[in-house]
């Protein structure tokens, strides 16, 4: 079997185990006198429509004149079909999601009461066409939009040709109309699906019969995998959020998801053939990991930070590197607002001690915000944010940063640490974890702060002398301090933790959770899968931290888009449009970015064959080359 680049499905008594109109007319006749003489007629109509005895358009208009419907019973059909999906689809949902980009449903029913079964499966929503309700203001059904293709005789077929797909497809469903495709779009072949019904002069006319989607489920899979030059592999440590597992094995591809971080001795072995890499703050990516990564495509941070891998090792060997930036930015500045409060109404060690059994309702030294001064140490997009969120709360806000930053509401800029840290009730510390950035803040820091003042450090734990902190704090020059980040952190939940700023009073440690939210994790996990399969499917790197940025439009069809990336010299670009004009390879688009290293150019080609690209990949200081061609 050769692979087909699209499957049509029918959707009653395939998808299904029965047709969704009877179900429907059964819920909307309940109690009715004369329910079982119309039922017996809708089922007569229906059976002759599938067989090709009666116009699908005016079965359906038949059909339709004999019930009463309305909203309500759209609803309660619904429950009823999630019920009586076939069996052979629910055992092979991991092959309809798998192939969801190649499959689409078309069916003279309702998409009203497809789409919910639908999504249950994993089937893509904007590949579903079907007929469409007309209600009116009370929510009564009135009829169906008669423009539709598929409320017209003939109408599958019609639609299907209308979709101009490229390739050759294959139609499995149960009825005459299914059949009517195959006459009208030549590159489409006919399979009877009779796990529900057998219709045995529809049998006969079929290409073949398929008693159950297992048969085609383990034939696709089979012929896919000869097919296929490899296959995508994915490695994720560190926690990643289930949508992103789930994206990935949606796509097809073979994710292995590992809870903890992976030291370098292990990932070695691991990534030798792995595409996409996907890690959090603990696991390092560096030169050495990267020289044994052949086949790897993208590393994807799914935090904020990337100073865990090695920026310039990944670009030279043509590894682009995607983070979330702004997906947990509202996390952290909640955690950050909120330990601030804590911090200042000393609530810690009023808790800590009331758990001890000791009551200690005195108001020694808490206070409120209001009133108070922030000082924000970074002013990107966490500190951007925490000052609107301070301002609101009533707080007089500076920030100092390295790089002139536009000031949001009435935030002002200082001109040197000093001068914030001297001004400032609380300090909270939001900077990269660039190499520059480490012990800024240690003895000579604390000694400028107010006496009585706040500390907080939510950005890389070594950016701060803990012992120098510690000093201070039991001094009483600091009041109070958070940390939600350390030098040193565990790369499992099961490793010990030990810091000189355990068992102090009014120091707040949280495990490195400033991102840990179900909303931010769930962002951090969609945000950087879908960059990835941007680059993958695409090209484009918009919103990578390492790489030439190219934003690039859909790929045509009937054309092939080549992926060039090489080291910036003089005359590459001319090598390599001078290669495929030696093999008639025409150049129908073309984009390009550098930067002082590497050069990024995708092409889109027509007449390119794929032992082209071996030979492409010899021109001289080119680093990688892949293809993609469109399936539509």
């Amino acid at each position: 079997m050769n692979v087909p680049q699209f499957l049509i499905f029918d959707f009653d008594s395939t998808v299904i185990k029965g047709e969704s109109l009877e179900i429907l007319a059964e819920i909307s006749m309940s109690g009715h006198p004369k329910k079982e003489e119309i039922s017996s007629e809708i089922k007569r109509i229906t059976e002759a429509a599938m067989n090709g005895t009666v116009d699908f358009a005016s079965a359906l208009k038949k059909r339709l004149s004999l019930l009463d419907l309305n909203e309500e019973h759209i609803l309660k059909a619904i429950e009823e079909l999630k019920n009586s999906i076939t069996p052979s689809f629910i055992q092979n949902r991991s092959f309809l999601k798998a192939n969801a980009d190649r499959i689409y449903v078309v069916s003279g029913g309702f998409k009203e009461l497809i789409l919910p079964v639908v999504r249950i499966l994993g089937l893509r929503e904007d590949h579903v066409y079907a007929n469409e309700f007309l209600f009116n203001l009370a929510r009564k059904i009135v009829g169906v939009d008669e423009s539709n293709l598929l409320a017209q005789s003939r109408g599958k077929a019609k639609l299907v040709k209308s979709l101009k797909f490229k390739g050759e497809g294959i139609v499995i469903g149960d009825g005459a109309t299914d059949l009517e495709i195959i006459e009208d779009n030549a590159n489409c072949q006919f399979y009877a699906f009779t796990e529900n019904v057998r219709r045995a002069e529809l049998v006969k006319k079929a290409s073949r019969e398929i008693k159950t989607l297992d048969i085609l489920a383990t034939e696709y899979a089979s012929s896919s995998k000869k097919e296929m030059k490899e296959d995508i592999k994915v490695l994720l440590f560190e926690n990643v959020h289930p949508v992103a597992v789930n994206a990935f094995r949606q796509k097809g591809f073979l994710v292995e998801a590992v809870s903890s971080a992976c030291e370098e001795s292990e990932l070695v072995k691991k990534i030798a053939d792995v595409h996409f890499l996907g890690i959090r703050s603990k696991t390092q990516v560096n030169e050495n990991v990267l020289s044994h990564a052949k086949n790897l495509l993208c590393v994807g941070a799914f935090c904020i930070g990337t100073d865990q891998i090695q920026l310039e090792a990944a670009e030279s060997k043509g590894v682009v590197v995607f983070n979330a930036p702004f997906s947990s930015t509202r996390s952290v500045v909640e955690l950050a607002a909120g330990l601030i409060i804590v911090l200042a109404r000393q609530i810690f060690p009023k808790s800590t001690a009331l758990h001890q059994g000791i009551w200690d309702k005195s108001t020694t030294s808490a206070c409120e915000v209001r009133g108070k001064t922030l000082g924000i140490v970074g002013y990107g997009n966490i500190g951007a944010q925490l000052s609107i969120l301070a301002e609101s709360m009533g707080m007089r806000v500076l920030y100092y940063d390295l790089v002139e930053k536009v000031s949001l509401g009435n935030t002002k800029a200082c001109r040197d640490l000093k001068t914030l840290l001297n001004s400032s009730d609380i300090v909270t510390v939001h900077v990269d974890g660039r190499a520059e950035n480490k012990s800024i803040f240690g003895e000579n820091e604390f000694q400028e702060m107010k006496d009585g003042s706040i500390f907080l450090n939510l950005s890389r734990g070594h950016i701060v002398d803990l012992k120098a902190l510690a000093k201070y704090l039991k001094l009483g020059k600091l009041n109070g301090a958070a940390l939600d980040v350390y030098p040193q952190e565990p790369r499992s939940n099961s490793e010990p933790f030990a810091l000189e700023l355990q068992n102090m009073p009014n120091v707040i440690l949280t495990p490195h959770i400033g991102g840990s939210t179900l909303e931010a994790q769930k962002n951090i996990g969609e945000t950087v899968v879908n960059r990835f399969l941007e680059f993958y499917e695409a090209g484009s790197s918009l919103g990578s931290v390492n790489f030439p940025q190219l934003s690039i439009p859909p790929l045509r069809s009937g054309l092939t888009r080549i992926f060039h990336i090489h080291e910036n010299v003089p005359g590459i670009l001319a090598a390599i449009n001078g290669f495929f004009g030696a093999k008639n390879v025409n150049i129908e688009a073309q984009y390009l970015s550098t930067d002082n290293k590497i050069g990024y150019v995708v092409t889109d080609v027509s007449s390119f064959k794929t032992e082209f690209l071996s030979e492409l990949k010899k021109v001289p200081h080119t680093i990688k080359v892949r293809m993609n061609s469109d399936s539509k």
